[in-house]
């Protein structure tokens, strides 16, 4: 793995959740290239062993635990479990996060024929106030509980939170409602966090992904023949950079907010966009 700037982080501790993730576990495996501790928190331990083999691979040092960010238990535990292994916490990495079809519309628009009653098209009246609740809990909440957990440990000794944002907090996109307002929220809460934490040493800040193109995404964002997707074209149309991100474009920000070299920096949301949430489309 090479990487865009060269941190030390030896000797520190990193929580990472969502860390089995397509970005998460490219955070977690910078951090443990750059002489960190990590732990690798996911909600299937599968997932979290895979990034813990890719990370010993490279001769770094990880562990992986299974735990839910929404189960306050499950996080002191893995809190226990990295004390006991590594030390107190010394950089938290707020990734676990996702969508929910149940919080999605089918379309952009809503228009008087999707009241009829068509066979498949979910609308906003249709949107299920139980899908809206687990996309607000997974990425707000789960937020909240995880820095609870280990922010304690930092209070005194210093520390760094780095929260995961989105472009949805800057400007909402069409048919995913529950995730821009749940993103929104996490912005939010990383400028509140980062005023309170201010006195005890601990920064707080949060990355705002663009639109990048993982294994993970690539059908949604590519026709099988490669092209974009309309969906996609109308992105690359507001990203004045033009194309689509690499994972590996989000580590410089990551490794900088994580490192001293930003130790005068708290409270801020970083787009890492090619442009998009600064372009107006005109």
């Amino acid at each position: 793995m090479n990487l865009p700037l060269s941190v030390d982080l030896k000797d520190k501790v990193a929580a990472v959740t969502g860390g089995g993730g397509v970005l998460c576990s490219l955070f977690a495996k910078a951090l443990a290239k750059s002489g960190a501790k990590v732990a690798i928190l996911d909600h299937k331990q599968s997932n979290a062993d895979r990034v813990v083999n890719d990370i010993k691979s490279m001769g770094g040092t990880a562990i992986g635990i299974e735990c839910s960010v929404l189960e306050k238990e499950a996080m002191e535990a893995a809190r226990q479990i990295i004390n006991r292994e590594f030390g107190t916490c010394d950089i938290l990495i707020n990734g676990a996060g996702g969508n929910d079809p149940k919080g999605t519309t089918t379309n952009e628009y809503l228009t008087k024929e999707d009241l009829e009653g068509k066979e498949g098209v979910v609308t906003f009246f249709d949107l299920d106030p139980s899908g809206i609740e687990y996309v607000f809990n997974l990425n707000f909440l789960g937020t909240l509980i995880s820095t609870q957990t280990f922010a304690r440990d930092m209070v005194g000794k210093g520390g760094v939170i780095v929260n995961i944002s989105s472009m949805n907090a800057f400007c909402p996109l069409t048919k995913i409602p529950a995730y821009s307002g749940a993103k929104a929220a996490v912005s939010n809460f990383t400028q509140w966090l980062a005023v309170h934490f201010s006195k005890v040493g601990i920064r707080v800040n949060a990355i705002a992904p663009g639109f990048f193109l993982t294994k993970q995404n690539r059908d949604l964002l590519l026709n099988p023949d490669g092209t974009p997707t309309e969906r996609t074209r109308k992105i690359l149309n507001m990203t004045p950079m033009g194309r689509l991100g690499e994972p590996e474009e989000l580590l410089g920000t990551l490794l900088w907010l994580c490192s001293d070299a930003s130790k005068f920096v708290t409270g801020v949301v970083i787009p890492v966009d090619g442009g998009f949430s600064a372009y107006s489309g005109v």
